[in-house]
């Protein structure tokens, strides 16, 4: 198991948000859905360490992280990228890209390796890997942010929202991209597009007001008639 979560609670004042989630995330790629305020985006928060957990276990390869600093969940093997990206757009591909690996214990000696990884998957990156990333596209950007989690050579990669002001093309090649990559590493996204993250994920949780309410594979949740009635729009 990578990411084993039990019984979690948490939220922010004396707001409760989460309400006892169970979760888990072998080596497989993992989709979290839900409308907004359902939580998804504070659950992400408390397995990186910005929120502290009130109660319940957050276990990553067997070791207990739930309340540690952010820096010591990144580098014990976790890797974000954020709705916002939060890239350094006068920077360069190259110098964003670099970041990733530089201060990260499991990506700093196999850099060359990882960058190879990435710029293979995102060839566009190798065409402009010397451009400002603040000249780049929407798309391109993302690219670069899921690029630069990659270089940490994580053992789960974590997106949230990683269609959120992408263009339909876009949003269909990014999830194609994560398809591929979960051959080789752990994901776990959360996305409100649930129709092109069905295409890219093995199982699928879905949150509501703060808990698991449905928890299935892909091909289950395409069919059970909430998520297509709530999520597919069908």
């Amino acid at each position: 198991m990578i990411l084993n979560i039990q019984k979690l609670e948490a939220g922010y004042g004396k707001l409760k948000v989460l309400r006892g989630i169970d979760l888990h995330v072998g080596k497989e790629s993992v989709g979290l859905f839900g409308p907004n305020g359902a939580g998804k985006t504070t659950l992400i928060n408390a397995i990186m360490g910005i929120v502290k957990p009130w109660s319940g276990t957050i276990e990553f390869e067997g070791v207990s992280i739930g309340g540690n600093a952010t820096h010591l969940v990144a580098r014990s093997g976790i890797a974000l990228v954020p709705q916002e990206r939060e890239l350094f757009p006068g920077m360069s591909v190259a110098d964003n890209l670099e970041l990733g690996a530089a201060y990260v214990p499991r990506g700093k000696p196999v850099m060359a390796r990882q960058l190879e990884t990435v710029l293979t998957l995102f060839p566009i990156l190798k065409e402009r890997y010397k451009q400002l990333v603040g000249t780049m596209s929407g798309g391109q950007q993302r690219m670069v942010a899921i690029g630069r989690a990659l270089m940490a050579n994580p053992a789960l990669l974590i997106l949230d929202e990683p269609s959120l002001g992408l263009q339909p093309s876009i949003v269909a090649e990014v999830f194609d991209r994560l398809s591929i990559l979960k051959k080789d590493i752990a994901i776990l996204v959360t996305e409100q597009n649930v129709r092109e993250s069905l295409k890219a994920i093995d199982r699928g949780y879905v949150m509501e007001n703060g808990a698991v309410t449905i928890e299935d594979i892909a091909e289950g949740l395409a069919r059970n008639p909430h998520v297509v009635s709530a999520y597919l729009g069908i």
